[in-house]
């Protein structure tokens, strides 16, 4: 493993923007906002959601491209009311959903002022409040849990029994900024395994003690290796658990689990970090109060194939990604990696 280097996201730099209790004083986090709806407020009183009459929500690769409009609908759909009822915003506001190719083109999309907030993993967000790219506003909860697993994946006939042994094959990677998909399976390899990781995530690996793939995805990374395409794949636990990626059943029938993290805390919903705290306030109130209804996809029903992943968030303080931060400390990844 190479040499530590200092990772510029350490606790105090996520202060104040992790903690989006600050963002909440003068009234509960259930309540109702009290700066009243838009009838008579006038366009300097307006609240601005990047400067236009749209709130801008970006959205990450981690689960495939055409369930992504059927899932976040009814999201988009309730900020849009919601937000135009509730707070004083110029008439007609709506809601722009967008889907970033990777993680980095998400953080990028945050930084510029074309996303207003956004859904990502705990790594990019990591590196995007390092970079001054982002801020933390809350924490979702996947699957019934705040925290998840990654894994390590192989063929179910494969002859590699530990992750010394992926020396010289081919392993995918889900995206080079996505926490479990990347992030922790390097680390095992490097910690565990024992494998010279180069200068990856940032880097092209050619130093690496193994072939490295990134793919775009955590199912396209499974995808992979049931193709036959790779000898490993990396990924988040819920590909092997649930109906994310194939059925649980169908994933025993052509993999095993080589290595496995666990309690790695799921990812957050992120604000621009010019954002007003107002605008911010009420992106987080929005989220604090909305109805269970807007995780159940487009067909309304709970517990069906459209369903969004998480179902739940709560407000995240500085020690929420503290985990994930001593990851990227070990590895040596900075801001750098948007460069």
């Amino acid at each position: 493993m190479r040499d530590r280097r200092t990772f510029l996201a350490s606790a105090s730099a996520l202060v104040g923007a992790s903690a989006v209790g600050g963002c909440l004083d003068g009234g509960s986090a259930t309540g109702t906002p009290g700066r009243g709806a838009t009838s008579g407020a006038t366009d300097a009183e307006a609240l601005a959601f990047g400067g236009d009459r749209e709130v801008d929500l970006w959205l990450s690769p981690s689960v495939p491209q055409r369930n992504f409009y059927v899932q976040y609908g009814p999201v988009r759909d309730y900020l849009g009311t919601h937000i135009e009822e509730e707070y004083p915003v110029p008439e007609g506001t709506s809601v722009d959903m967008n889907i970033g190719s990777d993680y980095g083109a998400v953080v990028e999309a945050l930084s510029e002022g074309r996303a207003d907030i956004a859904e990502t993993g705990a790594f990019a967000a990591a590196l995007g409040v390092a970079a001054g790219a982002a801020e933390v506003l809350l924490q979702r909860r996947g699957y019934g849990s705040w925290t998840y697993e990654s894994i390590v994946a192989v063929p179910d006939d494969s002859d590699v029994e530990r992750l010394a042994d992926l020396a010289g094959k081919t392993v995918a990677f889900a995206d080079r900024l996505s926490t479990s998909g990347c992030l922790y399976p390097l680390y095992s390899m490097a910690t565990t395994g024992g494998l010279d990781v180069g200068d990856l995530p940032a880097g092209d690996g050619s130093e690496a003690a193994f072939d490295a793939r990134f793919v775009g995805g955590h199912v396209q990374s499974y995808a992979l290796l049931e193709a036959g395409e790779v000898d490993a794949a990396a990924m988040g636990g819920f590909v092997r658990d649930t109906a994310t990626g194939p059925a649980p059943e169908a994933f025993a029938d052509t993999a095993r689990t080589l290595h496995e993290d666990s309690g790695i805390p799921h990812a957050p919903l992120v604000v621009a970090p010019g954002l007003s705290d107002d605008a911010t306030d009420a992106l987080a109130r929005s989220f604090l109060n909305a109805p269970e209804r807007i995780y159940d996809g487009a067909d309304g029903q709970a517990g069906t194939d459209d369903d969004l992943w998480f179902d739940d968030v709560r407000e995240a303080g500085v020690d929420t990604y503290q985990p994930v931060v001593d990851v990227v400390d070990e590895l040596g990844v900075g801001p750098g990696i948007f460069e």
